[in-house]
Order: C-alpha cells, then sequence, then structure tokens
C-alpha cells in the first residue's frame, strides 16, 4: 500500500510519501523534484516583503487562506505543530490542498505516529517529527486502515462508493 519514511530530529529534510497522489521516483526525489532544504520563512515575512521564498512556515494559529493567491509559486509549505494537541494544522492543510495547491506539505513539530495517517488524508505528504519514529511502526500506522468512509485530500475512494459505485 502506501510506504513513508521518516528522518531523525537533527536531519535538515523531511520525510516524503510515496502515495499515488504523491508519488516518489526514488527516496531522494518527489514528483520528480527535489525534496526542499529551503529554509521556510514565517508568514508574516512572506506576506510583507517582496521575497522570492518559495517555502512558507504556518505557525499555529496563522490563516492559510493567506497563501491562496501565492500557491503556484510556492514550493513547501511547512505547518507548525508546536503540540500533538493542537489540531489547527489539519485545518491549514485542508484548506491549501481543496484550493489546489500541489506543492510539498509538510507537518513539522510535536507530530505523533498515530497522527500521521490522519494528517496524511487532510493533505501532508511530508513529516519533521520532533522526535525519531521508527519506519516499521510508521508503516504499520499508515497501513492499519483499508478502508475510509469519507472523502478527504488524499484521494482514497470511501467505502460506500466502492460497494454502491
Amino acid at each position: 500500500m502506501d510506504k513513508a519514511q521518516t528522518v531523525a530530529p537533527a536531519q535538515a529534510g523531511a520525510a516524503p510519501l510515496d502515495t499515488p497522489q504523491h508519488p516518489q521516483a526514488d527516496p531522494g526525489l518527489r514528483r520528480g523534484d527535489a525534496i526542499s532544504d529551503e529554509p521556510a520563512v514565517t508568514l508574516d515575512a512572506f506576506l510583507d516583503s517582496q521575497t522570492n521564498a518559495t517555502a512558507v512556515r504556518l505557525e499555529a494559529g496563522d490563516d492559510a487562506r493567506a497563501l491562496l493567491p501565492y500557491l503556484d509559486r510556492i514550493a513547501l509549505v511547512e505547518v507548525s505543530f508546536p503540540s500533538f494537541r493542537d489540531g489547527r494544522g489539519y485545518s491549514a492543510a485542508r484548506v491549501l490542498r481543496e484550493a489546489g495547491y500541489t506543492g510539498e506539505l509538510r507537518a513539522q513539530g510535536d507530530v505523533l505516529v498515530d497522527q500521521m495517517p490522519l494528517m496524511k488524508r487532510c493533505g501532508f505528504d511530508s513529516f519533521a517529527p520532533q522526535a525519531e519514529i521508527d519506519p516499521a511502526t510508521l508503516e504499520a500506522a499508515l497501513t492499519r486502515y483499508e478502508n475510509v468512509y469519507q472523502k478527504a485530500a488524499d484521494g482514497r475512494v470511501p467505502v460506500w462508493a466502492l460497494r454502491h459505485g
């Protein structure tokens, strides 16, 4: 099914997912492009200056809708999760994917392995967790549920649609 990798917390990059919507040619490439290692600028810095930045960091509470006019020039949106209890980043991901954003969407911070399947459904395709996550544990979490009940950003077909066409 879907494969994923994680990186050690000390590494700068993130772990891209290999999904039908976001295929990975090999571990070093994502959709034919190099994984972005460019430092992300804050939303305020992106909006307030004449920057050429292609990577933007959304902090908890930032309004992702402010990026909608610029989606075609942004390669990476890094969404901060300061606490595993803070779910605002899920909404940011959903807003961006529903608006047509196709670039890398990275969940960064206090991201737990049991949250990653739902983050993936919301549109995240890479993760930079604070703590290292065992690849086998991540693979088990991402493949645990064969069917889903609702449509989401990941494009999986809900079980009712499979059953009733």
